[in-house]
């Protein structure tokens, strides 16, 4: 079935870093734009990261810019989220999600079960 699975989440020291992975399957991953989101406890969903398909260009909201780096391994269909120089508010569950790519037909989004990132000393 198609499914988004996610791991590499854990507890760290602020300043520490994380990987986490999401391994999609082909029909999702040549066919969406693949996202990083966060929970945080009492707080609303978050869009932390983005990459396109084809050219793979990277965005990310400004409070991980310069810590983070999303990337998509194309071969593997997995995409990455090294999360570096963590503080205390990375803290969340973080959901790796597919968006369905324009003029594209098919179901609009499918999210990862989430996987949790704590930061603390």
């Amino acid at each position: 079935q198609v499914q988004l699975v996610e791991s590499g989440g854990g507890l760290v020291q602020p300043g520490g870093s994380l990987r986490l992975s999401c391994a999609a399957s082909s029909f999702i991953f040549s066919s969406y734009f693949m996202n990083w989101y966060r929970q945080a406890p009492g707080k609303e969903r978050e869009l932390v990261a983005s990459i396109t398909s084809v050219s793979s260009s990277a965005s990310y909201v400004d409070s991980v810019k310069g810590r983070f780096t999303i990337s998509r391994d194309n071969a593997k269909n997995v995409v990455y989220l090294q999360m570096n120089s963590l503080k205390l508010e990375d803290t969340a569950v973080y959901y790796c999600n597919a968006h369905l790519r324009p003029g594209w037909s098919g179901i609009n989004d499918y999210w990862g079960q989430g996987t949790q990132v704590t930061v603390s000393s």
